[in-house]
C-alpha cells in the first residue's frame, strides 16, 4: 500500500499483496499461492515492509497497523509465499538473512534425467540430440566441481525444451550451443581458455559426421 499518482493529486493505492491477503482472508478453507519471480532482484526489506512479520509462522492471523493506512492487516495461515531466484545471478544480491529466516529453500537441479525429459527426448530419436544431451550432463558434473562455480551454475534443461511441435533439427540444437551454451562457458572460464576450448571441441564435435 502507498500512494501513487492520481491526477494532480496522490492517491493512497492497495498493492497487490495486499488485495490478496484480503481475497485469502475471505476464503480460509482455500490455499492461495503467491509466487514471486526472481525474488533477489529487489530490495526485499522495502517491498515486503510489514510482511517481514507478519509472514513468519507465529505471526499468521496476528494484525498489525499498516504504516499509510492506520488500518489493522493480517497474512492469514493458507497463504503461501513462493519465491524463485538463480543462485547463479552474482550481480544480484542474495536473500538478507533476516528474510532467509523466513522461507525454507528448495534446489531445483536440471531436469535431464527426469522421466519427463527422457520422454521428450526419446519422441526425436535423434542421435545427434541425444550425443549433446550426454555432453551436457557430462559438463554440468565439471561446472558442479569447479570450485569457482558449483551447482548453480549448471546449464540447465530449458535450452532443449519446447520443440515438440517444431521438431529437432540439427540447425535448431547447433544454434542452441553456438548462441546460448558456449557464450555462457567464456563467461565461466574466461580466466581458463584450455578448459573453454576443450568444451567447445567438445560440443561443437556433437556435430561433426
Amino acid at each position: 500500500m502507498g500512494y501513487r499518482p492520481d491526477g494532480s493529486d496522490f492517491k493512497l493505492t492497495e498493492g497487490i499483496i495486499y488485495r490478496f491477503c484480503q481475497t485469502a482472508a475471505n476464503h480460509p478453507d482455500k490455499e492461495y499461492f503467491f509466487i514471486i519471480d526472481e525474488i533477489n532482484r529487489g530490495n526485499m526489506s522495502k517491498i515486503f515492509g510489514e510482511l517481514l512479520m507478519l509472514i513468519e509462522k507465529d505471526y499468521r492471523g496476528t494484525k498489525v497497523t499498516l504504516a499509510y493506512s492506520g488500518m489493522p492487516f493480517s497474512v492469514s495461515e493458507n497463504i503461501y509465499i513462493i519465491g524463485m531466484m538463480n543462485t547463479a545471478d552474482r550481480s544480484l544480491a542474495m536473500i538478507d538473512y533476516a528474510l532467509r529466516r523466513r522461507f525454507c529453500f528448495f534446489e531445483m537441479e536440471p531436469g535431464f534425467n527426469f522421466e519427463d525429459f527422457r520422454n521428450y527426448q526419446n519422441s526425436f530419436a535423434n542421435e545427434t540430440f541425444n550425443a549433446l544431451i550426454d555432453q551436457i550432463k557430462a559438463l554440468n558434473k565439471e561446472i558442479t566441481e569447479d570450485s569457482s562455480l558449483g551447482r548453480g551454475f549448471q546449464i540447465g534443461h530449458s535450452y532443449f525444451c519446447g520443440r515438440e511441435e517444431a521438431g529437432c533439427s540439427d540447425e535448431w540444437v547447433r544454434s542452441v550451443v553456438e548462441f546460448d551454451i558456449l557464450p555462457m562457458l567464456s563467461e565461466y572460464w574466461f580466466e581458463e581458455p584450455a578448459k573453454l576450448q576443450r568444451w567447445e571441441k567438445n560440443l561443437r564435435g556433437v556435430f561433426d559426421d
